[in-house]
């Protein structure tokens, strides 16, 4: 399985970080060890002095597909969860500076958090999905589905014209505003439309 990673995708978290706003979607990825496995502890990386979180929808495929027409995109995922995409902010500025690829700072192991799934129907697919992300209890960030520059089932149809999707895959859809740093101790919780997907404390 791979990680397919969205950058940019709303309007105000682009903003905020000085890029400019995509005219198409903004592309990386994550290796399988990026993935934090079930019931295993999160250490706050070494090799980093700013670890930021950045909390996002993420869809999981269920329909092997290349070159997939938008309006099929919907049939090649069937569940959603909400996911944390940890990035070491002063090694990612370091390489941009640099012109140089960013994967230290987006890939390392234990660098996707995801949830618990939940199955999407065809009526839950057309939702507009709402979705909370807390520190230490207190809300960070705020986004619903509605606000991304580009949709799950465009997003489906553009990253097949480049990689073969497979089973099992993810892809993190992308963060809304209000991304920031995380310290050993925090307790990080996200929510989607009320209900607590995933819990986590920075070790």
């Amino acid at each position: 399985m791979k990680i397919i990673c969205v950058g940019r995708n709303y309007v105000d978290h682009a903003k905020e970080l000085g890029n400019e706003v995509p005219t198409e979607p903004v592309i990386f990825m994550k290796p399988k060890n990026a993935i934090l496995q079930p019931h295993t502890p999160f250490y706050y990386p070494e090799f980093t002095n700013e670890l930021h979180y950045e909390c996002e929808l993420v869809l999981r495929i269920c329909k092997n597909g290349k070159y997939i027409q938008e309006r099929h995109a919907s049939n090649y995922y069937n569940a959603i969860t909400l996911g944390i995409d940890f990035t070491a902010r002063d090694i990612q500025d370091e390489c941009k500076k640099k012109g140089l690829p960013w994967e230290k700072a987006k890939a390392f192991d234990n660098s996707a958090a995801v949830g618990k799934f939940i199955e999407t129907t065809p009526d839950f697919k057309n939702k507009n999905l709402g979705f909370t992300f807390h520190k230490n209890g207190e809300e960070v960030q705020k986004g619903n589905s509605r606000d991304m520059i580009f949709g799950f089932d465009f997003l489906i149809a553009h990253i097949s014209n480049y990689f073969s999707l497979n089973i099992g895959d993810l892809v993190f859809t992308g963060t809304p505003a209000g991304v920031g740093e995380c310290m050993v101790g925090d307790e990080l919780e996200a929510f989607l439309e009320g209900d607590s997907l995933l819990k986590m404390e920075i070790k």
